[in-house]
């Protein structure tokens, strides 16, 4: 069956592939909230990365002042007028709370770390881009939630870049079987119950799809080398370009 609310209600209930077990609805429903809320600040932190871009990579200036607390703060304060409320309020739940500030520190912590990459005097195009940005944060999170929780950001096979962000047997089936399919409504998540390394898990897949933004590394025409030095996809803006994979074990 399928259900809407807006992400303002962090969209308590979405198309499911199945019935969820009697007795599990509560959990579901606070799954589905904590990991449309992940999506969202990690969503935010890559705009942010790509707003700061110029900066990055201005050739003629050494320190770009752009530290862990300075780029979190830009996070919060973007997020906060997308969504009309910071993303730690008082009403958080204590998992919410958990979740959402052990990925604003892996935020801090992965551009404290690349401080020498920013500052480098002399280098125009640093290749600390978006994608680069969200497998680290993801990375570091998933090393501080340990077997609580994870994000991964992946894509349809033909569209992966960096083997580590190769789908899954699970998210390849979601990707290809659903939002491949003519059907699929665009931007609906899928979401499952499943058992993952020996455990139960609550599986989550939010598809993204190209903005114009995107457009410059991975449009047209295909097989011309962007930037990073990959050849370019061909894809058109609204096409589908990968998903965020969330994972709450239980």
């Amino acid at each position: 069956m399928r259900h809407r609310l807006p992400f303002a209600a962090l969209l308590v209930s979405m198309f499911c592939a199945a019935p969820l077990a009697a007795g599990t609805s509560d959990q579901a429903g606070a799954e589905l909230a904590n990991g449309n809320r992940l999506a969202a600040v990690l969503r935010t932190g890559r705009n942010v990365l790509s707003s700061n871009q110029d900066l990055i990579n201005d050739p003629a200036l050494g320190d770009k002042g752009l530290t862990g607390s300075v780029f979190v703060a830009q996070v919060i304060a973007a997020y906060t007028a997308q969504n009309g409320e910071p993303p730690v309020t008082d009403d958080l739940s204590e998992v919410q709370r958990r979740l959402t500030e052990a990925q604003l520190s892996s935020m801090a912590e992965v551009i404290d770390e690349s401080q020498t990459i920013f500052n480098a005097e002399g280098v125009g195009f640093k290749g600390f881009i978006p994608a680069i940005f969200a497998r680290l944060v993801n990375e570091r999170f998933a090393e501080k939630m340990q077997a609580q929780a994870r994000v991964k950001v992946t894509a349809p096979g033909n569209l992966v870049r960096n083997r580590k962000a190769r789908p899954d047997a699970w998210e390849d089936g979601v990707i290809e079987g659903r939002f491949r399919s003519a059907g699929w409504e665009k931007g609906a998540p899928f979401y499952e119950e499943v058992q993952l390394d020996g455990q139960s898990a609550f599986r989550m897949l939010i598809p993204e799809y190209y903005s114009t933004s995107c457009l410059s590394c991975h449009g047209t025409p295909a097989g011309e080398m962007d930037v990073t030095g990959f050849p370019k996809e061909g894809g058109a803006e609204g096409d589908l370009a990968g998903a965020i994979s969330i994972t709450f074990f239980r």
